[in-house]
Protein backbone atom coordinates (compact mmCIF):
# COMPACT_ATOMS: atom_id res chain seq x y z
CA UNK A 1 0.00 0.00 0.00
CA UNK A 2 2.79 2.56 0.86
CA UNK A 3 4.62 2.09 -2.54
CA UNK A 4 1.41 3.69 -4.26
CA UNK A 5 2.14 6.49 -2.39
CA UNK A 6 5.54 6.82 -2.90
CA UNK A 7 6.22 9.87 -4.49
CA UNK A 8 2.63 11.46 -3.93
CA UNK A 9 3.97 13.98 -1.27
CA UNK A 10 6.78 16.00 -0.44
CA UNK A 11 8.16 16.38 3.13
CA UNK A 12 9.72 19.06 4.70
CA UNK A 13 11.84 18.95 7.64
CA UNK A 14 12.47 21.47 10.26
CA UNK A 15 14.94 21.25 12.76
CA UNK A 16 16.46 24.12 15.48
CA UNK A 17 20.60 23.67 14.06
CA UNK A 18 21.00 20.68 11.47
CA UNK A 19 23.29 19.35 10.92
CA UNK A 20 25.18 18.72 14.42
CA UNK A 21 27.36 16.22 15.60
CA UNK A 22 24.43 15.13 18.21
CA UNK A 23 21.68 14.59 15.34
CA UNK A 24 22.99 11.70 12.90
CA UNK A 25 19.39 9.81 14.15
CA UNK A 26 17.78 12.72 12.22
CA UNK A 27 19.99 12.49 9.79
CA UNK A 28 19.57 8.38 8.99
CA UNK A 29 15.58 9.02 9.39
CA UNK A 30 16.05 12.26 6.50
CA UNK A 31 18.00 9.55 4.41
CA UNK A 32 16.10 6.76 4.86
CA UNK A 33 12.89 8.49 3.68
CA UNK A 34 14.44 9.35 0.67
CA UNK A 35 15.26 6.03 -0.11
CA UNK A 36 11.72 4.82 0.03
CA UNK A 37 11.45 7.30 -2.60
CA UNK A 38 9.70 10.27 -0.25
CA UNK A 39 11.44 13.70 -1.34
CA UNK A 40 12.89 15.35 1.88
CA UNK A 41 13.44 19.68 1.69
CA UNK A 42 15.50 20.08 4.91
CA UNK A 43 14.98 23.33 7.11
CA UNK A 44 17.36 24.70 9.63
CA UNK A 45 16.81 27.99 11.27
CA UNK A 46 20.50 28.25 11.94
CA UNK A 47 24.06 25.67 11.85
CA UNK A 48 24.91 26.74 8.62
CA UNK A 49 28.46 27.67 10.25
CA UNK A 50 28.28 24.90 12.73
CA UNK A 51 31.80 22.97 13.10
CA UNK A 52 31.04 19.48 11.83
CA UNK A 53 33.45 16.31 11.67
CA UNK A 54 31.08 13.67 9.79
CA UNK A 55 31.38 13.87 5.69
CA UNK A 56 27.57 13.17 5.23
CA UNK A 57 26.70 15.88 7.83
CA UNK A 58 28.72 18.46 5.25
CA UNK A 59 26.65 17.05 2.76
CA UNK A 60 23.53 17.30 4.34
CA UNK A 61 24.63 21.20 4.85
CA UNK A 62 24.55 21.49 1.41
CA UNK A 63 20.97 20.55 1.14
CA UNK A 64 19.81 22.40 4.10
CA UNK A 65 18.01 25.96 4.18
CA UNK A 66 18.90 28.16 5.89
CA UNK A 67 16.47 30.81 7.50
CA UNK A 68 18.43 32.99 9.77
CA UNK A 69 21.15 32.64 6.95
CA UNK A 70 18.19 35.12 5.28
CA UNK A 71 19.12 37.84 7.70
CA UNK A 72 17.06 40.37 9.08
CA UNK A 73 16.34 42.50 6.03
CA UNK A 74 15.07 39.70 3.96
CA UNK A 75 13.02 38.11 7.03
CA UNK A 76 10.95 41.82 7.54
CA UNK A 77 10.90 41.83 3.80
CA UNK A 78 8.92 38.27 3.76
CA UNK A 79 6.78 39.40 6.48
CA UNK A 80 5.51 42.59 5.16
CA UNK A 81 4.92 40.36 1.86
CA UNK A 82 2.88 37.78 3.61
CA UNK A 83 0.88 40.70 5.75
CA UNK A 84 -0.10 42.09 2.70
CA UNK A 85 -0.77 38.26 0.22
CA UNK A 86 -2.71 36.68 3.59
CA UNK A 87 -3.44 38.69 6.27
CA UNK A 88 -6.23 36.69 7.65
CA UNK A 89 -3.53 33.53 8.21
CA UNK A 90 -0.85 36.04 9.29
CA UNK A 91 -2.93 37.40 12.13
CA UNK A 92 -4.13 33.87 12.94
CA UNK A 93 -0.85 32.76 13.17
CA UNK A 94 0.21 36.19 15.56
CA UNK A 95 -2.64 35.78 17.94
CA UNK A 96 -1.09 32.02 18.41
CA UNK A 97 2.33 33.56 18.65
CA UNK A 98 1.23 35.95 21.60
CA UNK A 99 -1.08 33.36 23.42
CA UNK A 100 2.74 30.78 23.56
CA UNK A 101 4.29 34.12 24.63
CA UNK A 102 2.26 34.66 27.61
CA UNK A 103 2.87 30.89 29.54
CA UNK A 104 6.20 31.11 28.39
CA UNK A 105 10.04 32.06 29.93
CA UNK A 106 10.91 33.92 27.44
CA UNK A 107 9.97 37.61 26.17
CA UNK A 108 7.17 38.30 23.62
CA UNK A 109 9.95 39.51 21.30
CA UNK A 110 11.51 35.83 20.96
CA UNK A 111 7.79 34.39 19.85
CA UNK A 112 7.53 37.34 17.96
CA UNK A 113 10.71 36.65 15.89
CA UNK A 114 9.45 32.94 15.75
CA UNK A 115 6.75 34.35 14.00
CA UNK A 116 9.00 35.95 11.29
CA UNK A 117 10.76 32.39 11.32
CA UNK A 118 7.54 30.57 10.64
CA UNK A 119 6.59 32.81 7.29
CA UNK A 120 10.08 32.95 5.88
CA UNK A 121 9.29 28.54 6.41
CA UNK A 122 5.72 29.50 4.59
CA UNK A 123 7.36 31.31 1.68
CA UNK A 124 9.85 27.78 1.27
CA UNK A 125 7.41 25.42 1.72
CA UNK A 126 5.30 26.98 -1.07
CA UNK A 127 8.55 27.30 -3.26
CA UNK A 128 9.50 23.62 -2.30
CA UNK A 129 5.31 22.91 -2.72
CA UNK A 130 5.72 21.10 0.84
CA UNK A 131 2.62 18.99 1.62
CA UNK A 132 3.69 18.14 5.47
CA UNK A 133 5.63 19.84 7.51
CA UNK A 134 8.07 17.71 10.48
CA UNK A 135 9.78 18.98 13.27
CA UNK A 136 12.39 17.50 15.44
CA UNK A 137 11.77 18.48 19.17
CA UNK A 138 8.40 20.04 21.21
CA UNK A 139 10.84 23.22 21.56
CA UNK A 140 11.16 26.25 19.76
CA UNK A 141 11.41 24.25 15.80
CA UNK A 142 7.32 22.99 16.78
CA UNK A 143 6.68 26.23 17.73
CA UNK A 144 8.05 27.71 14.34
CA UNK A 145 6.32 24.74 12.56
CA UNK A 146 2.93 25.29 14.27
CA UNK A 147 2.68 28.92 13.30
CA UNK A 148 4.19 27.76 9.48
CA UNK A 149 1.62 25.54 9.20
CA UNK A 150 -1.31 27.97 10.02
CA UNK A 151 0.67 30.71 7.57
CA UNK A 152 1.34 27.28 4.76
CA UNK A 153 -2.23 25.90 5.60
CA UNK A 154 -0.24 22.89 6.22
CA UNK A 155 -0.67 20.36 8.68
CA UNK A 156 2.78 19.77 10.36
CA UNK A 157 3.69 17.10 12.98
CA UNK A 158 6.80 16.72 15.24
CA UNK A 159 8.87 14.25 17.25
CA UNK A 160 9.43 14.73 21.08
CA UNK A 161 13.17 13.22 22.39
CA UNK A 162 12.99 14.32 26.02
CA UNK A 163 13.99 15.14 28.78
CA UNK A 164 14.28 18.92 27.72
CA UNK A 165 10.35 19.02 26.63
CA UNK A 166 8.91 17.02 29.23
CA UNK A 167 10.84 19.24 32.25
CA UNK A 168 9.12 22.47 30.85
CA UNK A 169 6.03 21.28 29.27
CA UNK A 170 3.73 23.75 30.01
CA UNK A 171 6.10 26.89 29.51
CA UNK A 172 6.99 25.33 26.12
CA UNK A 173 3.00 25.33 25.05
CA UNK A 174 3.42 21.46 24.87
CA UNK A 175 -0.51 20.69 24.98
CA UNK A 176 -1.12 23.41 22.38
CA UNK A 177 1.70 22.14 19.63
CA UNK A 178 0.48 18.62 20.03
CA UNK A 179 -3.44 19.65 19.76
CA UNK A 180 -2.98 21.91 16.66
CA UNK A 181 -0.38 18.57 15.14
CA UNK A 182 -1.90 16.04 12.99
CA UNK A 183 -0.01 13.62 15.07
CA UNK A 184 3.47 13.67 17.21
CA UNK A 185 6.27 11.29 17.84
CA UNK A 186 7.53 9.51 20.70
CA UNK A 187 10.61 7.72 20.54
CA UNK A 188 9.86 5.35 23.23
CA UNK A 189 7.06 3.99 25.45
CA UNK A 190 8.15 6.16 28.18
CA UNK A 191 7.77 9.18 26.16
CA UNK A 192 4.53 8.38 24.65
CA UNK A 193 3.25 8.02 28.38
CA UNK A 194 5.29 11.60 28.90
CA UNK A 195 2.93 13.19 26.13
CA UNK A 196 -0.18 11.58 27.54
CA UNK A 197 0.34 13.65 30.65
CA UNK A 198 -0.02 16.76 28.85
CA UNK A 199 -2.45 15.75 25.93
CA UNK A 200 -6.67 15.06 26.52
CA UNK A 201 -7.19 11.36 26.59
CA UNK A 202 -9.53 12.27 23.68
CA UNK A 203 -6.12 12.77 21.74
CA UNK A 204 -4.26 10.07 22.78
CA UNK A 205 -4.72 8.49 19.42
CA UNK A 206 -2.61 11.17 18.02
CA UNK A 207 0.97 9.62 19.64
CA UNK A 208 2.87 7.12 17.58
CA UNK A 209 6.25 5.45 18.53
CA UNK A 210 8.34 5.91 16.09
CA UNK A 211 12.04 4.48 17.55
CA UNK A 212 15.53 6.19 16.18
CA UNK A 213 17.61 3.65 14.32
CA UNK A 214 20.39 2.97 12.44
CA UNK A 215 20.78 1.60 9.30
CA UNK A 216 21.54 -1.68 8.32
CA UNK A 217 25.21 -1.45 7.28
CA UNK A 218 25.90 -0.19 10.75
CA UNK A 219 24.67 -3.74 12.03
CA UNK A 220 27.00 -5.89 9.49
CA UNK A 221 30.15 -5.22 11.53
CA UNK A 222 32.22 -8.47 12.01
CA UNK A 223 32.63 -9.10 15.49
CA UNK A 224 35.94 -6.94 16.93
CA UNK A 225 37.30 -7.91 20.05
CA UNK A 226 37.97 -5.10 22.26
CA UNK A 227 41.85 -3.91 22.01
CA UNK A 228 44.73 -4.57 24.96
CA UNK A 229 43.22 -3.90 28.55
CA UNK A 230 39.66 -3.44 29.68
CA UNK A 231 38.48 0.01 28.65
CA UNK A 232 35.16 1.81 29.19
CA UNK A 233 33.80 4.12 27.20
CA UNK A 234 31.31 7.16 27.28
CA UNK A 235 29.75 8.68 24.49
CA UNK A 236 28.06 11.92 24.63
CA UNK A 237 27.70 15.70 25.30
CA UNK A 238 30.10 16.37 29.00
CA UNK A 239 27.00 18.28 30.51
CA UNK A 240 24.96 18.03 33.88
CA UNK A 241 22.58 15.60 32.37
CA UNK A 242 24.56 12.88 31.32
CA UNK A 243 26.80 12.10 34.27
CA UNK A 244 30.24 12.29 33.84
CA UNK A 245 31.16 13.37 37.09
CA UNK A 246 29.40 10.42 38.55
CA UNK A 247 31.89 8.33 36.53
CA UNK A 248 34.78 9.77 37.16
CA UNK A 249 33.87 9.60 41.19
CA UNK A 250 33.18 5.48 40.36
CA UNK A 251 36.40 5.02 38.48
CA UNK A 252 38.32 6.45 41.80
CA UNK A 253 36.71 4.11 43.89
CA UNK A 254 37.44 1.49 41.58
CA UNK A 255 41.22 2.25 40.78
CA UNK A 256 41.73 2.64 45.24
CA UNK A 257 40.56 -0.56 45.41
CA UNK A 258 43.48 -1.94 42.74
CA UNK A 259 41.39 -2.10 39.74
CA UNK A 260 43.25 -0.89 36.86
CA UNK A 261 41.52 -0.14 33.12
CA UNK A 262 40.77 2.77 30.79
CA UNK A 263 38.11 5.06 30.75
CA UNK A 264 37.82 7.00 27.26
CA UNK A 265 34.90 10.17 27.76
CA UNK A 266 34.07 10.55 23.87
CA UNK A 267 32.72 14.17 23.30
CA UNK A 268 32.62 17.30 24.48
CA UNK A 269 30.94 20.13 26.29
CA UNK A 270 30.30 23.30 28.74
CA UNK A 271 31.34 21.15 31.62
CA UNK A 272 35.22 19.56 30.02
CA UNK A 273 36.95 21.88 32.78
CA UNK A 274 35.02 21.10 35.54
CA UNK A 275 35.53 17.31 34.30
CA UNK A 276 39.15 17.87 33.65
CA UNK A 277 39.42 19.30 37.39
CA UNK A 278 38.23 15.95 38.90
CA UNK A 279 39.96 13.99 37.29
CA UNK A 280 43.08 15.98 38.25
CA UNK A 281 41.95 15.55 41.98
CA UNK A 282 41.48 12.13 41.96
CA UNK A 283 44.88 11.42 40.39
CA UNK A 284 43.14 10.07 37.35
CA UNK A 285 44.81 11.34 34.31
CA UNK A 286 46.47 8.38 32.85
CA UNK A 287 43.57 5.95 32.94
CA UNK A 288 41.09 8.64 31.50
CA UNK A 289 41.40 10.24 27.92
CA UNK A 290 39.08 13.36 26.54
CA UNK A 291 38.89 12.63 22.81
CA UNK A 292 36.18 15.68 21.84
CA UNK A 293 33.82 16.14 19.40
CA UNK A 294 34.48 12.78 16.78
CA UNK A 295 32.90 11.79 13.68
CA UNK A 296 30.36 8.76 13.45
CA UNK A 297 33.22 6.61 12.41
CA UNK A 298 35.95 7.65 14.84
CA UNK A 299 32.95 6.79 17.38
CA UNK A 300 32.26 3.38 16.17
CA UNK A 301 36.29 3.02 16.19
CA UNK A 302 36.13 3.95 19.93
CA UNK A 303 33.18 1.90 20.94
CA UNK A 304 35.11 -1.11 19.47
CA UNK A 305 37.95 -0.65 20.96
CA UNK A 306 35.90 -0.86 24.22
CA UNK A 307 34.89 -3.61 26.69
CA UNK A 308 31.36 -1.99 26.95
CA UNK A 309 29.84 1.39 26.95
CA UNK A 310 28.69 3.12 30.14
CA UNK A 311 26.28 6.24 30.59
CA UNK A 312 25.43 7.08 33.96
CA UNK A 313 22.73 9.88 32.61
CA UNK A 314 20.67 12.06 34.99
CA UNK A 315 18.17 12.70 32.33
CA UNK A 316 17.17 10.99 29.13
CA UNK A 317 15.07 10.33 25.81
CA UNK A 318 16.54 7.31 24.83
CA UNK A 319 20.43 7.57 23.29
CA UNK A 320 21.23 6.42 20.29
CA UNK A 321 25.00 5.66 21.51
CA UNK A 322 23.37 2.89 23.30
CA UNK A 323 21.61 1.42 20.19
CA UNK A 324 25.22 1.70 18.46
CA UNK A 325 26.99 0.38 20.74
CA UNK A 326 24.68 -2.75 20.82
CA UNK A 327 24.62 -2.93 17.33
CA UNK A 328 28.08 -3.37 17.65
CA UNK A 329 27.92 -6.39 20.40
CA UNK A 330 28.87 -4.59 23.17
CA UNK A 331 27.08 -4.27 26.33
CA UNK A 332 25.82 -1.50 28.23
CA UNK A 333 26.34 -0.06 31.56
CA UNK A 334 23.21 2.96 32.12
CA UNK A 335 20.75 4.11 34.43
CA UNK A 336 17.10 3.18 35.36
CA UNK A 337 15.53 6.24 33.51
CA UNK A 338 13.52 7.29 30.53
CA UNK A 339 13.19 4.80 28.11
CA UNK A 340 16.95 2.99 28.57
CA UNK A 341 14.90 -0.28 30.59
CA UNK A 342 13.09 -0.53 27.13
CA UNK A 343 16.06 -1.43 25.16
CA UNK A 344 18.94 -2.64 28.02
CA UNK A 345 18.26 -5.79 29.80
CA UNK A 346 20.37 -6.42 33.32
CA UNK A 347 21.94 -9.54 33.19
CA UNK A 348 21.36 -9.83 29.76
CA UNK A 349 22.39 -7.32 27.48
CA UNK A 350 24.32 -5.35 30.29
CA UNK A 351 23.47 -3.71 34.07
CA UNK A 352 20.81 -0.88 35.21
CA UNK A 353 21.67 0.80 38.03
CA UNK A 354 19.96 3.61 40.34
CA UNK A 355 20.73 7.38 38.61
CA UNK A 356 23.04 9.24 40.94
CA UNK A 357 24.46 6.83 42.59
CA UNK A 358 27.84 6.63 42.64
CA UNK A 359 28.09 2.94 44.51
CA UNK A 360 25.76 1.65 42.43
CA UNK A 361 27.77 2.88 39.11
CA UNK A 362 30.76 1.33 40.68
CA UNK A 363 29.53 -2.02 41.37
CA UNK A 364 28.24 -2.49 38.03
CA UNK A 365 31.75 -1.26 36.45
CA UNK A 366 32.92 -3.85 38.84
CA UNK A 367 30.92 -6.92 37.57
CA UNK A 368 31.39 -6.12 34.00
CA UNK A 369 35.39 -5.74 33.94
CA UNK A 370 35.54 -9.03 36.01
CA UNK A 371 33.45 -10.91 33.32
CA UNK A 372 35.65 -13.47 31.19
CA UNK A 373 35.93 -12.62 27.05
CA UNK A 374 33.15 -15.34 26.67
CA UNK A 375 30.45 -14.11 28.96
CA UNK A 376 30.98 -10.70 27.52
CA UNK A 377 30.58 -12.18 24.14
CA UNK A 378 27.36 -13.40 25.29
CA UNK A 379 25.87 -10.23 26.49
CA UNK A 380 27.23 -8.48 23.58
CA UNK A 381 25.74 -10.70 21.15
CA UNK A 382 22.22 -10.64 23.07
CA UNK A 383 22.10 -6.81 22.72
CA UNK A 384 22.57 -7.09 19.26
CA UNK A 385 19.99 -9.34 19.28
CA UNK A 386 17.72 -6.53 21.00
CA UNK A 387 18.57 -3.24 18.72
CA UNK A 388 18.25 -4.94 15.22
CA UNK A 389 14.58 -5.84 16.65
CA UNK A 390 14.07 -2.95 17.81
CA UNK A 391 15.45 0.03 16.20
CA UNK A 392 16.19 -0.46 12.13
CA UNK A 393 15.56 2.68 10.44
CA UNK A 394 14.41 1.07 7.49
CA UNK A 395 11.35 -0.35 9.23
CA UNK A 396 11.08 2.78 11.32
CA UNK A 397 11.01 5.30 8.78
CA UNK A 398 8.62 3.39 6.85
CA UNK A 399 6.09 3.21 10.07
CA UNK A 400 6.87 7.01 9.81
CA UNK A 401 6.40 7.56 6.37
CA UNK A 402 2.64 5.63 6.76
CA UNK A 403 2.21 8.28 9.46
CA UNK A 404 2.83 10.87 7.34
CA UNK A 405 0.25 9.56 4.34
CA UNK A 406 -2.46 8.71 6.69
CA UNK A 407 -2.30 12.43 7.89
CA UNK A 408 -2.29 14.20 4.97
CA UNK A 409 -5.28 11.23 4.04
CA UNK A 410 -7.03 12.77 7.32
CA UNK A 411 -6.45 16.16 5.94
CA UNK A 412 -7.52 15.83 2.64
CA UNK A 413 -10.77 14.15 3.70
CA UNK A 414 -11.32 17.36 5.93
CA UNK A 415 -10.83 19.43 3.02
CA UNK A 416 -13.08 18.13 0.04
CA UNK A 417 -16.19 18.64 -0.55
CA UNK A 418 -19.24 16.45 1.09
Amino acid sequence: MMNERIGSVRIGYLVNQYPAVSHSFIRREVLQLEQLGIPVVRFALKGWDNQLVDEEDMRERAKTEYVQQLGIARLLACTLSAITRMPVRVARASKLALRMAKQSQRRLGVHLFYLVEAIAIAAYMKRHRIDHLHAHFGTNSAEVAMLASIVADRPYSFTVHGPEEFDKAEAIGLPEKIERSQFVVAISSFGRSQLYRWMQPSHWHKVKVVHCGLERAFYRQQRVAPAGRRRLVCVGRLCEQKGQLLLIRAMDTLVRKGMVFDLVLAGDGEMRPLIEHEIAACGLGKYVHLTGWLSGEQVRRQILEATALVLPSLAEGLPVVIMEAMALKRPVLSTYIAGIPELVQPGVSGWLFPSGSVEDLALAMEECLGLSSAELERMGDAAYDMVLQRHDIALEAEKLANHFFSALGEVNATRSPA
